[in-house]
């Protein structure tokens, strides 16, 4: 079976995600592909962190920064500044950050 993106078809981009068994139909499914699930992804809201509209993640390394943001976004409705706690770079998360150069890196939740 021919796989193709609905989305990108309904924009008329080039659409096609591969084949999938049975290899011998020629008939078409669907499927999203990885710009549209990044998209999908960015209006949905946290799971893990409920309420939260915008996450910071601070580097370990950056413990003054930390504290300045805790400090100076406490009362901010929807925010939340965490210390990264990953200690292998693997990337496991679903929505890709925003990376700052000052140490931390904004994940948003909701986007319209």
């Amino acid at each position: 079976m021919k796989v193709t993106c609905a989305w990108c078809q309904r924009e008329g981009q080039p659409a096609s995600l591969g084949e999938r068994a049975p290899l011998d139909d020629p008939a078409e499914t669907h499927g999203i592909c990885r710009r549209h699930t990044l998209e999908l992804l960015d209006r949905l809201p946290s799971r893990s962190f409920p309420g939260v509209r915008l996450l910071l993640v601070v580097s370990p390394r950056e413990p003054g920064l930390y504290e300045y943001l805790q400090r100076e976004l406490a009362g901010v409705s929807g925010v939340k500044v965490m210390l990264e706690r990953r200690q292998r770079r693997i990337e496991r998360r679903l929505r890709q950050g925003e990376v700052s150069a000052l140490g931390y890196t904004v994940i948003r939740f909701g986007r319209a």
